[in-house]
């Protein structure tokens, strides 16, 4: 695969001789016959080649641009599209939409911010004839839409969150997870999913770390080529129910200044190539990834979408990725607006360009003046040329011009059809985290006769950000009482409201009034008086953890514990003496010391997405074995922060309290597993050879459960400073109460790498710690020596 992606990368690179040279244009087509730039029969290469010299300058540039704001330029006044408007608006055509299930843009509908299935398939169904149509060329459009843990369009399947999936440690369920994400949007008409997330997250304070896989470059890398196999499928060409993936967001965007969105990211370039590039690195290496998009942020001054190093001589370069470079919503003009390193929005078109990026999302603002920046020398058009190329690439290889259309029918059948539904309902199974137990889990449905399920979050079904609105969506409460049915009765209380509102797109974020907070947990401790046990559901809300992309619409916070009246809550509740479970729903780590200390047991279950509140009681009552584990170290206090597992040793010296609330790794179970001491293949290798460990893990309880056996790696002495440990490979097994099974990982030359005091990357000879357990602080060690 790399040898065919290096010589996609020349073939295209040569695409921008055919500038204005006529000697290179193929050979006339006979009349009547289609140009071979519509045979399928050709290579992708030869098609670009054929097309791209019959283009017109603006329509190249239009081949760079979408619309979202502008859908007003070619939708009618119901929002359906407008062929004369379009043809009007756009002759030289455009190249793609932004989110068609989106009426943003079209004429406001009261009461309908989302398309139904039906109206997005009509709308891009009707786009592409127009296009295959009634444009010169007949380019087809390209319409892509958000997946971060599902489609995010109406009545969709929706997913647990990345960071509760990377908990799973189960890369094969998120690939058949992202496989079913790429099939419901694919027959809705899109081609292009703005996912995955592989940024790793090391602080807790920023509101999007719900959309990573974590902390650790590993488990990142590795959920990563997941997602991205998943959505698109192996190879380049795109076959039936697939999409091509964007990783994202390259790079730094999860350790910014002060936890705050978009805030610079002053990482040293060892950091970068050790901890921040390779799961991007690996993505580009391991699978046919096709498009990539820069992030917000500046790293050491240089915003990403301005920087020529980080897209062209490493991605492109050194990586060599061949696929579209789309820039971040409104990105090129924060180069103007946030970062000021332009004058003005050409100038920021002209050093996105030159940087590398293909094609300007949303809405194309900068990019649409291209064409007269060519004409008045300022751009070559031969730049031009490959970013166009390199878009018609993917539109051949997603197959848009043989089949551009999509069936209502079929988008409607496979919407959280049964199967569908299934799998969210295994997702958020394997995704949930026993953190803390006393014994009092699992709870026998009927052992107790009346069962307090209290909280903010207990009677509505946490989603998470980046989500639609599913045709089923499940709360804690409602499983709780589905399980109860008959046996027992669940009786709620509110305890308290975190957000006056609970409308997750609003801008403003308003605390609820504590007055009446406080009359809440008084109706709540009247209620738990009456009740054997209490469900207790707190958290975050879609308000308190999530991406801030504008001073009006702010999502990062400045303290990591319990919002508003949540910690008094918890109080009232402990002080009755009764069993306090608590069952987390949140965006970011649980740092609740207070709310930790005083309950019996602790469920970590993230956002775990529409059939969540099946799931939730399914582990309370004991229907299934919590098996996840955490995917981010938990800071007891804001204090604490950055505090990751794989820091240097450095980093753990001096006044700051070192040992964290939960570390990376951990997780419970209803029963007790024994790993045992790690074995080698072989206690000496050469460099570059490999080596096996093996590891016996027996179940010690009386109930069938799963651990995650995990691998780390510590080099003991090196030329530069190196992580005090390092996830290097895990494995997820299910065992029987006294089965015991012997695990097998293999360790590549990758697992010893390191970026010496040249920054090349080598293997270095000495002794390595290969260190085994079920966490990241519980392990035992055998030694191997690399000659």
């Amino acid at each position: 695969m790399k040898n065919g992606r290096r010589d996609a990368l020349k073939s295209l690179a040569g695409l921008t001789a055919y500038a204005g040279a006529s000697a290179s244009l193929p050979a006339v087509a006979a009349a009547g016959d289609p140009p071979p730039y519509k045979n399928p029969a050709l290579s992708v290469e030869q098609r670009v080649r054929d097309l791209l010299p019959r283009m017109t300058l603006e329509e190249k540039v239009a081949q760079m641009i979408a619309l979202w704001f502008t859908k007003t330029d070619v939708t009618d006044e119901k929002g359906d599209f407008s062929p004369a408007k379009a043809s009007k608006a756009y002759p030289a055509s455009f190249g793609q939409v932004t989110r068609p299930s989106d009426r943003r843009g079209a004429p406001t509908v009261p009461g309908k911010r989302w398309r139904d299935p039906a109206s997005t398939v009509k709308l891009v169904n009707d786009t592409q004839r127009w296009a295959l149509e009634q444009t010169r060329l007949g380019i087809p459009v390209i319409f892509h839409e958000e997946s971060l843990h599902g489609y995010m369009a109406p009545e969709a399947t929706n997913f647990p969150v990345p960071i509760a999936l990377a908990g799973s440690f189960d890369a094969a369920l998120v690939r058949e997870v992202q496989s079913v994400i790429g099939r419901e949007m694919r027959a809705h008409g899109s081609h292009l999913a703005l996912s995955p997330v592989v940024d790793i997250a090391r602080d807790p304070r920023w509101g999007r770390i719900e959309e990573t896989f974590g902390e650790d470059p590993y488990l990142c890398s590795e959920m990563g080529v997941a997602s991205v196999l998943g959505l698109q499928g192996e190879g380049r060409t795109l076959g039936p129910g697939k999409v091509f993936a964007t990783l994202k967001h390259m790079t730094g965007h999860g350790q910014p200044q002060a936890g705050a969105n978009v805030g610079p990211a002053p990482i040293a370039m060892r950091e970068l190539r050790e901890s921040f590039f390779p799961p991007f690195r690996e993505v580009v290496e391991r699978t046919g990834i096709s498009s990539l998009m820069p992030s917000y942020n500046e790293i050491d001054g240089v915003a990403s979408h301005a920087n020529k190093w980080l897209l062209g001589d490493l991605l492109r370069g050194e990586w060599k990725f061949d696929g579209v470079v789309v820039s971040d919503y409104n990105a090129v003009e924060q180069l103007d607006t946030l970062h000021h390193v332009v004058p003005d929005l050409p100038s920021a078109g002209i050093r996105t360009l030159e940087a590398g990026v293909d094609s300007e999302l949303p809405d194309g603002a900068a990019f649409r003046g291209l064409a007269a920046l060519v004409r008045s020398g300022r751009v070559p058009e031969s730049a031009i040329d490959a970013a166009c190329a390199r878009m018609l690439s993917l539109k051949f290889r997603a197959g848009l011009f043989e089949n551009p259309y999509a069936k209502a029918e079929e988008a409607i059948a496979l919407n959280s059809n049964a199967e569908a539904r299934a799998l969210a309902l295994r997702a958020a199974h394997r995704s949930i985290c026993l953190l803390k137990n006393d014994g009092t889990l699992p709870l026998a449905p009927g052992a107790h006769k009346r069962v307090a399920v209290i909280g903010p979050n207990a009677g509505i079904a946490r989603l998470g950000g980046y989500s639609g609105e599913p045709l089923h969506n499940i709360s804690l409460l409602d499983g709780v009482k589905a399980k109860l049915a008959g046996k027992a009765e669940a009786v709620f209380a509110q305890g308290v409201f975190i957000t006056k509102s609970e409308d997750r797109s609003s801008d403003e974020v308003l605390l609820a009034d504590p007055a009446r907070n406080r009359q809440l947990i008084a109706e709540a401790v009247a209620v738990a008086k009456t009740c054997d046990v209490i469900l207790l559901s707190i958290g975050d809300t879609e308000q308190t953890s999530r991406e801030g992309f504008a001073k009006n619409h702010l999502g990062d916070r400045t303290s990591l514990d319990l919002v508003g009246e949540q910690n008094e809550l918890v109080d009232a509740l402990a002080k009755l003496g009764k069993p306090l479970v608590i069952v987390a729903q949140n965006g970011r780590p649980p740092s609740f010391p207070n709310a930790i200390a005083k309950c019996n047991a602790l469920l970590e279950c993230w956002y775990v997405g529409q059939e969540g509140g099946t799931a939730m009681a399914d582990a309370i009552f004991g229907d299934i074995n919590p098996g996840a584990k955490l995917a981010v170290t938990v800071a007891r206090d804001v204090g604490q922060v950055p505090i990751y597992y794989n820091a240097r040793p450095s980093a753990r010296v001096g006044g700051r309290d070192p040992v964290p609330l939960y570390p990376f790794g951990y997780g419970l179970s209803y029963t007790t597993f024994e790993v045992g001491k790690p074995r080698l293949s072989a206690s000496s290798i050469a460099r570059g050879a490999n080596v096996t460990v093996e590891v016996d893990v027996r179940n010690t309880g009386s109930r069938a459960g799963d651990e995650v056996v995990q691998v780390y790696v510590h080099d003991r002495v090196a030329t530069v400073a190196r992580a005090a440990k390092q996830l290097r490979g895990f494995e997820r097994v299910t065992l029987a109460p006294g089965e015991r099974k012997t695990v097998r990982i293999p360790l590549g030359p990758k697992a010893f790498r390191l970026w010496n005091a040249q920054m090349k990357e080598v293997i270095e000879p000495g002794t390595f710690d290969i260190l085994v357990g079920s966490n990241s602080r519980d392990l035992q060690s055998v030694a191997l020596e690399i000659t």
